[in-house]
Order: C-alpha cells, then sequence, then structure tokens
C-alpha cells in the first residue's frame, strides 16, 4: 500500500491505486467514492471501505483481480520513472505480500518461516515486472481498460487513462 504514486482518471486526481482500487468496489455511490478518495493514505482508503462491505458492487469478487492489474497498469505508466525502477530493482526476486490476514492478496506466517497463501498481489506485480521488461519505454505501453460493465468513477464511465500528457505525475504541489 505504498503512497506516493498518484494518478490521474477522468481528470480526477487520486493519491494511490489503492484509493482507485477501493473507489471501484462502489461505482453506484459517487459520494463514497470521494470520501475514499480523499483520504490522506492508501490505509485510510482502505479503511473506509470495512464499513461499506455490504454495499460492494455485487461482482466484486469476480472482477477484483482484473481491477487490481488495472490500477498496478496505471500506477507504473502514470509513475514511470519513480515506479517502474522500484519494480525492475526486485531483479528476478518473487515477491510476497505479507499479510497477518489477506491470504488472498498476500501470504500469511505459517511457521517461523514460511509464508502461505495465493500472493494474487505479488503474482500481479510479477507479472508486471516481466511486462516492464519486454517494453522498456513508456510509450510502449497502452493502458486500455478491463472488461467490466459499470466500471464508473463519480457517476462517469471511467475512460482510457492518459500517461498525464507524457510526463510523470508529480502531484507534490497541489497534495
Amino acid at each position: 500500500m505504498a503512497g506516493g504514486f498518484p494518478l490521474l482518471i477522468n481528470d480526477v486526481r487520486i493519491p494511490s491505486s489503492e484509493a482507485l482500487y477501493q473507489a471501484c468496489k462502489f461505482p453506484h455511490l459517487p459520494e463514497l467514492q470521494k470520501k475514499i478518495i480523499d483520504q490522506s493514505s492508501p490505509l485510510l482508503a482502505k479503511k473506509i471501505c470495512k464499513s461499506y462491505e455490504r454495499q460492494e458492487r455485487g461482482d466484486w469478487y469476480l472482477i477484483r483481480t482484473k481491477v487490481m492489474r488495472w490500477c498496478l497498469r496505471v500506477k507504473a505508466v502514470q509513475n514511470w520513472l519513480k515506479f517502474t525502477p522500484v519494480l525492475l530493482n526486485t531483479g528476478d526476486l518473487s515477491i510476497v505480500e505479507y499479510s497477518e490476514k489477506d491470504d488472498f492478496w498476500g501470504a500469511l506466517p505459517w511457521d517461523s518461516e514460511l509464508l502461505n497463501g495465493r500472493n494474487v498481489l505479488g503474482r500481479l506485480l510479477m507479472e508486471l515486472r516481466e511486462e516492464v521488461k519486454k517494453n522498456t519505454q513508456k510509450s510502449d505501453w497502452e493502458i486500455g481498460l478491463p472488461k467490466i460493465n459499470d466500471f464508473k468513477i463519480f457517476g462517469r464511465e471511467i475512460d482510457p487513462p492518459k500517461d498525464s500528457n507524457g510526463i510523470d505525475n508529480d502531484f507534490s504541489d497541489i497534495w
């Protein structure tokens, strides 16, 4: 849940990919999306959603991996100079999302030396790392959109993200 990688979707500045991911759970609740996006940290954006779990879109568990893959791609392309070097610096090491609670996105401690879980976030990051290795120029990338119905932010269908007019996002002057 690293911050410092802001995004621009439908001309809306979003402070983190976690905030974008969480907001995508609630396309039918634009006011809640705004509340999520207005949080000062990725962790706070995630925490807001806990009390609204029953109001998540009905197909969330079917589409959540597609949404996360897309959010990570947006993060990479819109923060190319800052994020892709971090990803590439992992070399060929396995990327594991250590978690105390979530064995879907991460891996839980099994014993003092082993972790156990699906580690979907780690796998998506390793997949993205391989794509970055193959397509080393930001201009080689087209983010596109996942095939998801009712994919909205603030009541509007999400448009294919731009790469911020060819420059890395540096919203430090407005955050």
